[in-house]
């Protein structure tokens, strides 16, 4: 029995090598793969030529993995020495998650707390604290999709610019959270 697949662009006879006993005789037959031949397809057009030059690009900075894993580590173990069970999240600076640690005994939300609060706290380049008070003024921020406006967010930067964040949560406060946070984005600087 044989699969046979059809696209556009090509006819393939799947399964390889297909042996087939064939009448009394014992004959035997092989069929093999059929696609197109490149000379049998069009020829593509011709892309125009681009060259970005360095007034269309730009080169950020991102924090690498190991970078991350430090922070975490270092924001987990400040949480430990104060007998405090967490949740640390870092993410990039486009809010992708690059390191996520659950401490032992952390509560179920604060996996997905942690990583929100890191999300915001990069996205404004700001602890997480400061941007809870800006909900007084401006309180449909905390309607906008992935952010959490609870301190325990603290961007980290580098040449002004931020590249990341750590979050935390799971402690009884948010200041806690945040002191957590802010000692793996210190252990960035050592």
């Amino acid at each position: 029995m044989s699969l046979t697949l059809r696209t556009r662009r090509s006819r393939v006879l799947a399964g390889g090598t297909l042996v087939a006993a064939l009448g009394t005789a014992g004959v035997l037959g092989t069929v093999s793969a059929n696609a197109e031949s490149p000379q049998s397809r069009p020829a593509a057009s011709a892309a125009p030529a681009a060259d970005a030059s360095g007034r269309d690009t730009t080169t950020t900075t991102h924090l690498t993995t190991a970078a991350a894993t430090r922070a975490a580590q270092a924001a987990l173990d400040a949480a430990h020495r104060a007998h405090q069970n967490v949740s640390v999240a870092v993410v990039d600076r486009d809010g992708r998650t690059l390191v996520t640690l659950r401490g032992d005994g952390a509560g179920p939300q604060s996996y997905e707390s942690a990583v929100k609060k890191a999300y915001t706290a990069v996205s404004w380049n700001a602890p997480t604290s400061a941007l809870v008070k800006r909900l007084d003024s401006a309180p449909t921020l905390k309607d906008i999709p992935g952010t959490l406006f609870l301190a325990g967010g603290a961007p980290v930067t580098a040449k002004g610019a931020p590249v990341a964040a750590v979050g935390v949560a799971g402690a009884p406060s948010g200041d806690q959270d945040e002191t957590f946070a802010k000692a793996g984005v210190a252990a960035l600087g050592r």
